[in-house]
């Protein structure tokens, strides 16, 4: 077949090296965002008068009817034509003639590439903005609707000090806040458009590429022509997005998993979110959550990779720059699919109020606690963490817990003890005197969970602006 690029050519392209270099077998997925930039493209040729308004009338039906064949799967993308541009491109000409040659006056494959990616990320950003919206509505109604559960917190993986359950949570919330942040800025990067760079140096022709923006509803355009076709920094934004994401929930997975197993038992997954063992029958395994963390790895190697390939191209376009897809489709449907998943597993999810509870009764969390009464009575803190330490090594000697002390026993270690210790350390207690700002008191939780509501409150603004802009 022959290439429409292929006028200085003497031979056919070698086989092995069409599929090499072909993209069509991932880059199909924006058949929409070209065909609608095209479209775009071809009406402001039309009323700059570089093209005849009959053939841009030509042009936009023909492509309107291969946008409906692609939807109806009425359309076969061939290798041999490499890509998405080339396919449509080549069978609009076949369907309309000689006008359908006239639609790449004034572009190039490069800024025709770019123009696509950035219309598809832009898009991509507004759905994945509304499932991490969804994931953290899910993370709130969660911590609502256990307000009053107190657990162990943790540091080291070592019980620290007792906390709220809905603050445990709510730190999550917090995280997917910046995380949605930083989506944001994604979104203000791709959300410039770079068509009319040409394949590197602009057009000879006079058109009009603000017109081009305003149908594209694009708020920005690239100043530099070299700029606009050889940087792919807005996908790398958003594979950094996407890998700190990730990494929050690969953190909140690990936590699901180790809560769900029978040593901590402090919750239970639904049946519809765990699968079986096919040799054991006992089994109720995490896998969406050792899914989501293995695929964190997996996230972390496109970045990796898009880094690697962008660190050493001199201005401006390389065939390189075709390795940005790939890694940044198969991120995309990662994330997508760990959002909708965690924010159904979240609702599903069952406290087990109980065990928490009990595994509050057997451990020293309240140590501190101990230590800050005696604080309050005098003792300089130093010495007050030394009572503390040497009433907790007693208690392991005895097999006691610090609340099954004696006001004798404890006067052994320092005279200060007085009637009042045992409420001073009770795990209300101690959670309750935690009530600086951002603490885990159920009236800093409280506040908290205002704050949250209103951070959702602005984002969804953001989402609404979000949504305009899709085609």
């Amino acid at each position: 077949m022959s290439k429409l690029w292929g006028g200085r050519f003497a031979k056919n392209t070698d086989v092995m090296v069409e599929e090499f270099t072909s993209s069509i077998s991932f880059d199909s997925r924006m058949y929409r965002q070209d065909i609608a930039g095209s479209i775009a493209h071809a009406t402001m040729l039309a009323n700059c008068g570089i093209i005849t308004q009959e053939d841009a009338k030509l042009i936009t039906d023909g492509l309107k009817g291969i946008l409906a064949d692609i939807e109806a799967g009425n359309f076969s993308f061939e290798v041999s034509l490499e890509d998405i541009h080339m396919n449509i491109e080549k069978r609009l000409t076949e369907r309309i003639g000689a006008a359908g040659g006239r639609l790449h006056t004034a572009r190039s494959r490069n800024d025709q590439v770019a123009l696509d990616t950035h219309m598809y990320v832009r898009e991509q950003v507004a759905d994945i903005a509304k499932l991490l919206f969804d994931l953290q509505q899910a993370i709130l109604d969660t911590a609502q609707k256990y307000p009053e559960v107190i657990m162990p917190g943790y540091t080291h993986l070592q019980r620290a000090q007792p906390i709220l359950f809905s603050h445990h949570m709510l730190a999550y919330f917090f995280m997917l806040e910046r995380d949605f942040r930083r989506l944001g800025g994604v979104w203000e990067s791709a959300d410039i458009m770079p068509l009319g760079a040409g394949a590197l140096a602009g057009t000879t022709f006079p058109i009009d590429r603000e017109q081009v923006a305003r149908a594209l509803k694009f708020s920005r355009i690239y100043e530099n022509s070299l700029d606009a076709v050889s940087d792919r920094d807005y996908i790398l934004e958003f594979l950094s997005f996407a890998s700190i994401l990730m990494m929050h929930l690969s953190r909140l997975s690990e936590e699901i998993i180790l809560w769900s197993s029978t040593e901590f038992s402090f919750i239970e997954l639904d049946d519809a979110h765990c699968t079986g063992s096919s040799i054991m029958p006992q089994k109720k395994n995490p896998d969406v959550s050792e899914l989501v963390r293995g695929k964190t790895g997996r996230v972390y190697g496109h970045l990796m990779a898009m880094l690697t390939v962008a660190k050493g191209l001199p201005l401006a376009y390389n065939k390189d720059l075709q390795e940005d897809k790939e890694g940044l489709f198969d991120t995309i449907d990662t994330v997508k699919f760990s959002l909708t998943v965690y924010a159904a597993m979240l609702r599903g999810m069952k406290v087990n109020e109980k065990a928490m509870r009990q595994a509050l009764k057997t451990d020293f969390s309240n140590a501190t606690d101990m230590a800050d009464y005696l604080v309050k009575k005098g003792l300089p803190f130093r010495q007050a963490h030394e009572v503390a330490g040497k009433c907790v090594a007693y208690c392991l000697t005895e097999q006691k817990t610090l609340t099954d002390l004696s006001l004798q026993e404890l006067k052994e270690f320092s005279p200060l003890f007085e009637d009042d210790i045992l409420e001073a350390i009770s795990i209300e207690t101690c959670v309750a005197a935690r009530n600086s700002l951002g603490g885990t008191s159920p009236a800093q939780v409280g506040q908290t969970l205002g704050v949250a509501k209103s951070v959702l409150e602005k984002q969804q603004k953001r989402l609404d602006m979000y949504t305009k802009t899709n085609l």
